[in-house]
């Protein structure tokens, strides 16, 4: 039996789809069900054991003593526009530690989702170094309470028997339909090529980066959620921080193209300022170094950005699936 956080967002509800590909249907999905119907429709379809409202959560886990084989925290306040920090304090750093702690004690392995957010703007590098953790400098709310996060996981003597803490990069594909402007410039391509024909892209604020050409190292959710059943499934050394994107920075102007591309549709791109609340916390560019776990021996190919876009667009979002 797994437990899965943030079960009805996006990334957890990929991931319950790719458990149950596996033929992993023992579940327990956790997430502020209530609050949030619009992610309702992720989890259509899907095998699992049983629900569980976010707040619920521990006195049920208490109570109920689920003989549970691994733990997945997916769930988190994700929006890096957000300017509470009591929010993300409650929502990303303090209910993270009553997992931690949970797992700690009844020994069972962890997998938690840190981010890309956590580096800033990079002028440390993208190295997943756990001692790198002390020195970053995130440039959001969101991003702060990630490393405030790794930084007390990396303190702790007593730990769960694995533990990985993983930084998300860029992430895209299905099952993002309710995220509404924290979704990927590819759902906002999609819808804004549908309405209109074309679509405005945030201009450069950065001398050194031309219009359209800030970089992101974009992964496909079907990747990221393979590389997150592949450690539970074999629980590989050394525990600790590891990067989770694909290695290669692409621009958004490629992302833009390529998503015409698999609409069938000749490109119509101009440019729109940035807005000014993001403006100044704005990454112009990141690209995870992934030796750290590819020397863990995760050897599988990822998705190339073209490859990832071509199958999002034309497996869910034209005909309106969710995976």
């Amino acid at each position: 039996m797994y437990l899965i956080t943030g079960a009805a967002g996006f990334i957890a509800s990929a991931l319950v789809s790719h458990l149950n590909a596996a033929g992993v249907e023992d579940l327990i999905l956790v997430d502020d069900f209530q609050q949030y119907p619009a992610k309702k429709p992720n989890l259509a379809g899907k095998k699992f054991h049983s629900k569980v409202e976010r707040d619920e959560l521990f006195a049920r886990w208490d109570a109920e003593q689920w003989p549970l084989e691994g733990v997945y925290h997916l769930g988190a306040r994700t929006d890096t526009t957000e300017p509470d920090r009591a929010i993300f304090d409650r929502l990303n750093l303090n209910y993270s530690k009553e997992i931690w702690n949970r797992c700690t004690t009844h020994e069972i392995p962890l997998i938690y989702a840190s981010s890309g957010a956590t580096y800033g703007l990079g002028e440390h590098g993208y190295k997943d170094e756990d001692e790198l953790a002390e020195i970053l400098v995130p440039l959001n709310e969101y991003g702060r309470s990630k490393n405030e996060f790794d930084r007390w996981v990396l303190g702790r003597l007593e730990t769960p028997p694995h533990y990985y803490g993983l930084k998300f990069f860029n992430v895209y594909g299905p099952n993002e339909n309710h995220k509404g402007r924290m979704a990927s410039v590819i759902w906002h391509t999609f819808n804004q090529v549908q309405k209109t024909g074309a679509m405005k892209l945030f201009r450069s604020h950065n001398p050194d980066y031309a219009n359209g050409h800030q970089r992101r190292d974009f992964i496909y959710v079907k990747d990221l959620v393979a590389v997150n059943y592949w450690l539970m499934e074999n629980l590989p050394e050394p525990s600790g921080l590891y990067n989770l994107g694909t290695g290669e920075s692409r621009t958004f102007l490629d992302l833009a193209k390529a998503t015409f591309a698999a609409m069938d549709v000749e490109p119509d791109i101009s440019f729109i300022d940035t807005p000014e609340d993001i403006r100044d916390k704005y990454q112009y560019f990141t690209e995870a170094e992934m030796g750290k776990l590819r020397a863990a021996g995760y050897d599988r190919p990822f998705f190339s950005l073209e490859e990832g876009v071509e199958d999002y667009v034309k497996s869910y979002l034209i005909p309106g699936l969710r995976w």
